[in-house]
């Protein structure tokens, strides 16, 4: 395969006084680095997605906004992606399920890393996500970038800046990265059999 691997990084908050943006194109510029990556970053707050109200998911039915129909096309433009998590209450931020319950058709069968951040760096947060994506059909890989609280308290609190600090998780990257290059490459390559299966049939 020559072709780059399409990832898309997912800023997963929408707050005006966010830290995730930071991380996000942090860990965009490390998978830039590397040959087989082509990365672009989706920021929720481009997107204005109301509360999942739709009598079902785009699994079972089109889609009847037009905010979440621009979402799901973005999504499906990517081969694999990196969700920058926030931990909120010990799970993800309501504005990122909200977006997941959106799309569930762009994922399925499609690999997953995370960056995440909080209190016990973000691990709570994954944990919850990663069951929210086994139910899209994604395939989350093993490692993830976490930033614990002793990182991100004084960067919230303005006391430290991100680009000062975040050299000290440049170590964390290229194993998740690699980690997802495969699982992306075996996924894509999969959906291709299956696609041609069925064209053949």
């Amino acid at each position: 395969m020559t072709d780059k691997l399409k990832i898309g990084v997912i800023i997963g908050s929408t707050r005006p006084t966010r830290f995730g943006d930071k991380p996000a194109h942090w860990i965009a510029e490390h998978a830039k680095a590397r040959a087989d990556f082509d990365v672009e970053i989706i920021d929720l707050a481009d997107y204005d997605l109301p509360l999942f109200d739709a009598p079902a998911s785009d699994l079972w039915m089109p889609t009847p906004n037009a905010h979440a129909a621009r979402w799901q096309a973005k999504l499906n433009e990517f081969d694999g992606y990196i969700i920058v998590v926030a931990e909120y209450n010990r799970s993800i931020s309501g504005a990122l399920k909200n977006a997941l319950d959106w799309a569930y058709k762009p994922f399925i069968k499609k690999a997953v890393g995370y960056v995440a951040y909080g209190s016990v760096g973000g691990a709570r947060a994954v944990e919850h996500l990663r069951g929210i994506m086994n139910e899209l059909q994604a395939v989350s890989v093993r490692h993830a970038v976490h930033i614990g609280g002793s990182d991100f308290f004084p960067l919230m609190m303005g006391q430290v800046k991100w680009d000062d600090v975040k050299s000290k998780f440049d170590g964390y990257a290229p194993e998740m990265l690699e980690n997802l290059s495969w699982w992306t490459k075996a996924t894509k390559v999969a959906r291709a059999a299956d696609a041609a299966a069925t064209k053949a049939a």
